[in-house]
């Protein structure tokens, strides 16, 4: 029963959409209506710049994080590795947003690794914003960090629970990219420094 109850606690914890609270707190807009209409945290940096996005950022590492601890407390690895996932369908379909589009989980899935294996998250931060700032490309160094999760899970030797944590993640942000996957081709994604368009 407190295993089942870690990893229903993770998705409501993935599920905290603070992508959509802290811009209607504090500028008292619907950031679905404005630039990629995603809730995530490269969207809220987007649009509303650094503080937001960066806020947004370290809340969706931590919620990630603390259901992973949370399941690994409950019940070990496999039920933190559980608990970590549920976090990441949460936050790509929170209920309190009624199931409706969330984020792409990115920065969940890094805060739920730094869990679950550590030298693997910080390994990823690195090729994050390596890519990142080469590219000014946030979609790509997402795409780039989620396949190098596999590799640096399994460089360090992780548990296998960890390896199919980090396959079927990078996997699922992969899937959830595929629109920007067809405009990095295209030569149309987003680069981070031109001014975002408002949604109508």
């Amino acid at each position: 029963m407190g295993e089942a109850l870690a990893v229903l606690g993770g998705y409501l914890l993935g599920a905290l959409p603070f992508g959509y609270w802290l811009p209607l707190l504090f500028r008292g807009e619907d950031i679905r209506a404005s630039g990629s209409g995603n809730v995530g945290a490269s969207n809220v940096f987007r649009v509303y710049g650094r503080r937001l996005g960066t806020a947004v950022a370290l809340l969706d590492v931590g919620k990630g994080f603390a259901a992973a601890l949370l399941g690994l407390t409950a019940g070990g690895e496999l039920v933190g590795v559980l608990a970590g996932a549920a976090a990441m369908l949460g936050h790509a379909r929170p209920v309190f947003l009624r199931f409706q589009k969330g984020g792409k989980m990115v920065a969940t899935a890094g805060g739920a690794t730094f869990a679950l294996a550590p030298l693997a998250a910080v390994s990823c931060v690195g090729v994050w914003l390596a890519v990142f700032f080469l590219t000014r490309y946030a979609s790509l160094a997402s795409i780039a960090t989620a396949l190098a999760l596999v590799l640096f899970v399994w460089l360090y030797g992780e548990p296998w629970p960890v390896l199919a944590f980090a396959g079927a993640g990078a996997a699922a942000i992969l899937l959830l990219h595929r629109r920007n996957i067809g405009r990095l081709l295209r030569g149309t994604e987003h680069r981070f420094g031109r001014p975002p368009a408002r949604r109508t």
